[in-house]
């Protein structure tokens, strides 16, 4: 890439005595500051050449990465507010922001940050907001949902309740973590978004059933599913899907699937923890992957990963199934 082969010829020129990395265009020399890992970084850059000051003003791509979980808030925050105020309103690529926050205190100020970002048409919004109160979730203005720029969404720790429609015309890949949504929910994205490729639901929960008729979506991720909470069991129905990973810590009985008709290629890589079952946590096990693999048996390509291994060993063992299509990771043949 450009911007890759530009930092080669920076370390180049360190050892020359001409700093001819000055001698780039202001353009340039922009996208390698929007490149750098965090806005911080890229300001930084000001103190180098009394030229590239104001440059970083200019960054397409605007990163805050909070990592003082119990201190420095006020810092952060004061430092966000001032960069916004101090850029240029021009157009944004990314918007990334993590951070820890009270909502009494702070709630207001990310508000009004994720309103600068739409206001430049950014096309990745990620937010990863972790809330010190009483509430988990961060509550998402209807703005957020209604936006034809996004081209990648990734919300943490966000509430999702649009007051209207949900409309993301060019959004390509969603993900939602440690988020809290129903079955309507996910209906009108799928419904709202025509381009929608990839969608990743990670620890997520609020919804018994999960209904993704889109034609355009072919790759989902079930990433955990954990909540205080107890949930019995999960229906899938994604007719349209043609990849898919159920992976990480599912705290459920249940995850039944309904259709997934058009599924060409599936991964399961997950662990159920040794709660309390009706039955043994090792019946528990085999029951839940059995009713996996007998309702993917007729994809092409089937991966049991790691996790899932031992319990596939037992079935096996077992003769309760062994399917054509299925390669666990100590098999080596072609699938």
């Amino acid at each position: 890439m450009l911007t890759e082969e530009l930092a080669e010829e920076v370390i180049r020129f360190e050892d020359k005595d001409e700093d001819l990395i000055s001698k780039l265009p202001d353009c340039i020399l922009v996208e390698i500051f929007s490149r750098l890992p965090t806005t911080k970084e890229a300001i930084r850059t000001g103190t180098l050449s009394k030229r590239w000051k104001h440059l970083w003003t200019s960054v397409s791509n605007l990163v805050f990465l909070d990592h003082n979980e119990n201190k420095f808030v006020f810092d952060f925050f004061y430092f966000v507010d001032k960069t916004l105020t101090q850029r240029h309103r021009l157009k944004l690529y990314t918007f990334k922001l993590h951070t820890y926050y009270n909502s009494r205190l702070y709630g207001s100020h990310i508000q009004n940050w994720i309103r600068y970002a739409v206001s430049c048409n950014v096309e990745h919004l990620i937010l990863r907001l972790w809330n010190r109160g009483h509430r988990n979730e961060f509550p998402l203005d209807q703005f957020v949902f209604f936006n034809s720029c996004f081209t990648h969404i990734t919300l943490s720790c966000c509430a999702f309740n649009p007051t209207g429609a949900i409309s993301w015309k060019n959004l390509r890949k969603l993900c939602i973590a440690f988020g809290k949504f129903d079955e309507d929910f996910i209906e009108n994205v799928s419904s709202g978004n025509p381009v929608l490729e990839t969608l990743e639901l990670k620890y997520c929960y609020g919804y018994k059933r999960l209904n993704i008729t889109s034609k355009s979506v072919k790759n989902l991720v079930f990433e955990g599913y954990m909540h205080a909470c107890y949930n019995d069991s999960i229906e899938f129905n994604a007719p349209n899907i043609l990849r898919l990973i159920v992976q990480d810590v599912l705290v459920l009985r249940k995850f039944v699937l309904l259709n997934v008709s058009s599924l060409v290629e599936a991964h399961l890589d997950y662990t159920i923890p040794s709660w309390e079952y009706v039955t043994t946590i090792e019946e528990a096990e085999e029951e839940m992957l059995k009713g996996f693999i007998l309702n993917v048996r007729h994809v092409k390509h089937l991966k049991v990963g790691n996790s899932c291994s031992k319990v596939l060993g037992r079935l096996k063992a077992k003769g309760s199934l062994s399917p054509l299509n299925l390669k666990d990771p100590s098999d080596t043949s072609p699938l």
